[in-house]
């Protein structure tokens, strides 16, 4: 029986939307701050799993809830298991929206609403496409397992314990990126420059913030500045304003001037999308006379580390001709009188150089600053020929739904879970070609239309997947 893709999504509009509203309305950012035995990475995450699989069992499929970290449904029959990877974990909301991020709002077309874009609304589009061969009684050849993870915008525990339960799979795709489809990601690794809080000169930092995940450009930075006078500060900071692409207020209490910048938020993986508010507020402040600390502190954050995305001032420019050019995101900045900061630094990197490439120049720039350097979670460059069958496979479906046979696979800075499969890819749901990416942004969104078209390839690529594919 032939399956009319695209008039099924339509059908299952209503009802998807209905499921995605309960999903977003979940503020399923992680947050070891209330972790529980039974809510390990704290109780969104887990109740956004727990949300998910029931809808799954509502739809009369089978489900497995590991421990609230992980969880999966499955269907079809066969000694080969096709994978889908994707997650119920969202990023914080962040300030600057014009709606309720936990609250599904459709303008224009479009759903507005953390998670939309990432993953929920293409987690869900996938979910359906499955939902959609189990109605029709579409017989798999091979087993589908749909994994949901709890905190891939963080440090993946989830999945990892899921890996370690679970046979692990080898083949299969993750709808947490953009089509045609994604066949290469760079490698990533953080690190994290610490420093103490001393000050000196005629400026005292008392206190500096910037950003939300190491992963994400942040939107807004904050600074609370101590100095003999108030009004030449703020005089200066209106005319840094009036010059540089960013927004801010200023004000003043008891406890000094309070400096506040607006940038751009975007996803860490092109930091270009986005303009960094707090490597812009720290070259402001570099121009006066702060010291000890707070001065170089300062003086990395507004002079070498900012807008150089490509890390040309440190000397780590590179770039290959497969999957690009290395790039660098300051996504979280902290700075306290008399106590420890830090800068922490997430780098997307191509194959033909290594994390420890990047920490033997990064030791070199924290000997000089007076930091002290570590390294955080690094994973490898991830890369499938473009001729394997799990690519050329999920091509063809999104050609056919589509119609577009001139698109190619592509390379991206970003990390999903698809680097997890020695055969694994990321597919979907953005359409870059007529959509922004605002994954990790205020105001994320995805078109009612595109989700559904996405439901559509998502549907004919699981039963491509599960009864065409040629090993």
């Amino acid at each position: 029986m032939s399956i009319d893709w695209k008039a099924a999504a339509q059908e299952h509009q209503a009802a998807y939307v209905d499921d995605l509203t309960k999903l977003v309305a979940i503020q399923s950012v992680r947050d070891d701050a209330k972790k529980t035995a039974e809510a390990p990475l704290g109780p969104g995450p887990a109740k956004a799993l727990q949300a998910f699989l029931n809808m799954a069992k509502r739809d009369g499929f089978k489900t497995t809830n590991l421990d609230n970290l992980a969880g999966f449904v499955e269907y079809g029959e066969g000694d080969e298991t096709i994978a889908i990877l994707a997650h119920v974990d969202v990023m914080p909301a962040g300030e600057g929206w014009s709606t309720e991020p936990f609250t599904l709002t459709e303008k224009d077309g479009n759903l507005y609403g953390r998670g939309t874009s990432d993953d929920k609304g293409p987690a869900l589009a996938c979910y359906y496409g499955l939902k959609i061969l189990k109605e029709q009684g579409i017989k798999l050849n091979k087993k589908v397992r749909f994994i949901l993870g709890t905190d891939e915008e963080s440090n993946w525990t989830g999945m990892t314990h899921y890996f370690k339960t679970q046979p692990a799979p080898t083949m299969g795709f993750s709808p947490d990126a953009e089509f045609p489809l994604i066949n290469g990601e760079k490698g990533n690794a953080t690190f994290t420059l610490t420093t103490q809080g001393s000050n000196g000169g005629q400026y005292k930092l008392n206190s500096f913030t910037a950003g939300l995940r190491e992963n994400m450009v942040p939107r807004d930075a904050h600074a609370v500045v101590e100095t003999d006078d108030n009004e030449a500060l703020v005089s200066d900071f209106t005319a840094f304003l009036d010059e540089a692409p960013v927004t801010g207020d200023v004000n003043i209490d008891k406890d000094g001037v309070h400096l506040h910048l607006i940038g751009k938020a975007a996803h860490g993986m092109e930091p270009k999308n986005g303009i960094n508010a707090g490597t812009y507020l720290a070259s402001f402040l570099k121009t006066l006379n702060f010291g000890g600390d707070a001065r170089a502190f300062l003086e990395l954050l507004g002079g070498d580390l900012h807008d150089d995305s490509r890390v040309h001032k440190l000397g780590l420019a590179f770039t290959d001709k497969i999957m690009g050019e290395l790039t660098m995101n300051v996504g979280v900045m902290a700075f306290d009188a008399g106590k420890p900061g830090k800068i922490v630094l997430n780098f997307r990197y191509p194959k033909g150089m290594t994390a420890d490439d990047l920490q033997t120049r990064l030791t070199q720039v924290a000997d000089q600053n007076h930091f002290e350097l570590s390294k955080g979670r690094e994973m490898a460059p991830h890369y499938v020929d473009p001729k394997d069958p799990i690519v050329t496979t999920l091509m063809g479906a999104y050609q056919e739904m589509t119609g577009n046979k001139t698109a190619q696979p592509e390379v991206v800075g970003g990390g999903t879970y698809g680097r997890l499969m020695k055969r694994g890819v990321a597919f979907g749901a953005l359409f870059q070609d007529h959509t922004p990416d605002t994954m990790h942004q205020v105001d994320e969104f995805q078109p009612i239309s595109d989700l559904m078209l996405a439901m559509a390839i998502y549907g004919r690529s699981i039963e491509a997947l599960a009864n065409e594919l040629a090993d």
